[in-house]
C-alpha cells in the first residue's frame, strides 16, 4: 500500500479570493513505512502573500519571486501522487487549493478527490478524541511526537510530523498514562503514549495452569458467593 502524506502552505485562506499555493511538501510511505522519498516545492503564486499567512509560514514575496509557477511543476507533482492514497490534515483545505490550481490549467487534470482516496487526519482525530484540541501541535503533544523544530509552519516538515502522528493514531496498541494531568495553559488533557511492538520471532507465551490448591480456593470462593446471594453465575454456567 502506497500512501503520500501531504501538506501545503498558501497565500491566504480562501480560494474564492484567488489565494494560491506557495509550498507543497509530501513524504512517501509504503506498507506504513517511510521510504525516504519525498516531494518538496516552493511556488511563485503570481500574487502577494497575505500578512496573516506570512506570519504563519514565514514565506515572503521576495523569497518566491524566482520560484516556478504551479503550471511548471504540476506534472511532476501529480506524477509523485499517482496511484497513492493521500493522508492530509484538514484535507478539504489542501485539496481545495490543489483543485483550484488544477482548474487554472484549462481542465487538463481531474479534481484530486476523483483520482485517489483521501484520508483526513483531522476528521480521524476528532472521532478518536472528541471535545479535545486536534490541531497538529495538540496531536504531537498527545502522541509524544517531537515537533520542537516547528516554530513556523512548513509544508515538508509538517508532512513528516503528520506521518508520525498518523502512524501512531492508526498503529495498533497504544499505552496511555491513566493518571492524566490537565494542562492549565491550554485546557488540554495530556497523556503519554507509545506503541509497543512485539518482535515477530518472539517465543510462545507460557501457559500457567492453576494448581489443585488454587482450584480448591476458587471453588470455596464460589460457594461463599452462592451462600451470600443465593446465586452464583459461574457455578450455573459451569465456567
Amino acid at each position: 500500500m502506497r500512501q503520500i502524506v501531504l501538506d501545503t502552505e498558501t497565500t491566504g485562506l480562501e480560494t474564492s479570493q484567488d489565494h494560491r499555493i506557495v509550498e507543497i511538501g509530501c513524504v512517501e510511505m509504503v506498507n506504513r513505512k517511510l521510504t525516504g522519498r519525498h516531494y518538496h516545492q516552493y511556488i511563485n503564486p503570481q500574487r502577494k502573500v497575505d500578512e496573516g499567512a506570512m506570519e504563519v509560514h514565514g514565506i515572503t514575496d521576495q523569497f518566491l519571486e524566482d520560484k516556478p509557477v504551479y503550471a511548471a511543476i504540476s506534472s511532476d507533482f501529480l506524477n509523485f501522487l499517482d496511484g497513492a492514497e493521500l493522508v492530509i490534515h484538514n484535507a478539504p483545505f489542501d485539496v481545495g487549493f490543489i483543485n483550484h490550481e488544477l482548474k487554472k490549467l484549462s481542465g487538463k487534470h481531474s479534481p484530486l478527490g476523483s483520482t485517489c482516496k483521501i484520508i483526513d487526519t483531522l476528521a480521524l482525530a476528532r472521532k478518536k478524541h472528541p471535545g479535545q484540541k486536534n490541531n497538529l501541535d495538540a496531536l504531537c503533544k498527545r502522541y509524544g511526537v517531537d515537533n520542537s523544530q516547528r516554530d513556523l509552519h512548513g509544508a515538508l516538515l509538517d508532512a513528516e510530523i503528520l506521518a508520525d502522528v498518523y502512524l501512531l493514531m492508526t498503529g495498533g496498541q497504544v499505552n496511555l498514562n491513566i493518571n492524566q494531568q490537565s494542562d492549565a495553559d491550554s485546557g488540554e488533557i495530556s497523556t503519554t503514549a507509545s506503541i509497543r511492538r512485539l518482535p515477530s520471532d518472539r517465543n510462545p507465551l507460557p501457559i500457567v495452569r492453576a494448581s489443585a490448591a488454587e482450584l480448591l480456593c476458587h471453588e470455596e470462593k464460589l460457594a461463599a458467593i452462592k451462600k451470600s446471594s443465593g446465586f452464583c453465575v459461574w457455578q450455573e454456567t459451569g465456567e
